[in-house]
């Protein structure tokens, strides 16, 4: 299967998700209309990007006709893999249940590598998510995001800013350690997203703030750099997504750390907190 209609897979796949995520579980057409309609689309598409030597161009055009026929969002410029099969949700769905399921969860190959799940960790009702990309080696022990030295350099984050890490709920693309501390790879992240999805639409929080360019690609299924993304809100399914670079980048690059402080400032402005280091002249 080519990435052209992978992403589409993707795509529709993703609506169908998030429409069940609010509460829109009872379709019009049958899982076997759909099947039968996406595999018509995808022949058209397949055709569409094999013509005249413009493959990439004809696939956008196709990607966009079927997003629009599928009621897709046609705004999004990249997808990144397919998810699967939208499992239904509960309308009183709780954080505990979420985290039973990722418990026992074996979608992909990290589920075999790894020591424990690392659902998430914070305030229940909180108005602002950080999400990460994947546990590292210190939190696949503990079994809690963002405990090792970029876990570290966060806590200091959320704290120049005003606020308590218990104040804030921290979670992750993905629920297991990549092995050797790699980036996940996108059918892990397919796996794991509809768990993502759940948990966000429990917490319901007014803003997420993506940390890296793992966490705001899946999230805003793009294929753009960061620094693209950085330094501005995105709608996503009603709330406000600001991208920043990752803890463990601004380690490495110390240099990045201001532009990180200037996102974090336009999170504090939205949640009313005050700047404390003017307040320290």
């Amino acid at each position: 299967m080519n990435a052209a209609y992978s992403r589409a897979l993707r795509a529709l796949a993703l609506r169908l998700e998030t429409l069940k995520i609010h509460g829109h579980d009872q379709l019009s057409v049958s899982c076997a209309d759909w099947k039968e309609d996406m595999r018509s689309k995808l022949k058209k598409l397949k055709s569409a990007t094999a013509q005249g030597g413009a493959r990439a161009q004809g696939g956008a055009t196709a990607q966009k006709r079927i997003r629009s026929q599928s009621g897709v969002n046609t705004n999004t410029k990249e997808k990144v893999a397919s998810l699967p099969p939208a499992a239904p949700v509960k309308a009183d769905l709780t954080l505990e249940d979420i985290r039973v399921e990722v418990a026992d969860c074996q979608k992909c190959a990290l589920a075999k590598t790894r020591t424990n799940t690392v659902f998430g960790v914070g305030d229940p009702k909180a108005r602002l998510v950080f999400v990460g990309e994947g546990p590292g080696a210190e939190e696949d022990k503990q079994g809690e995001p963002f405990v090792g030295r970029a876990g570290k350099l966060l806590n200091d984050m959320i704290t120049a800013m005003g606020l308590k890490r218990s104040d804030v709920y921290i979670a992750n693309i993905v629920k297991c350690r990549p092995p050797g501390n790699r980036d996940p790879l996108p059918e892990e992240s397919a796996q794991c997203m509809p768990y993502l999805l759940r948990q966000l639409k429990v917490i319901a929080p007014d803003y997420i703030c993506s940390l890296g360019a793992v966490s705001a690609r899946n999230l805003l299924e793009t294929t753009e750099a960061i620094g693209k993304l950085r330094g501005r809100f995105h709608d996503f399914e009603g709330m406000e997504l600001l991208a920043t670079y990752h803890p463990s980048y601004l380690l490495r690059n110390p240099g990045a750390k201001p532009e990180a402080w200037k996102d974090l400032r336009l999170l504090m402005k939205k949640l009313g907190l005050k700047d404390p280091r003017k307040n320290n002249g």
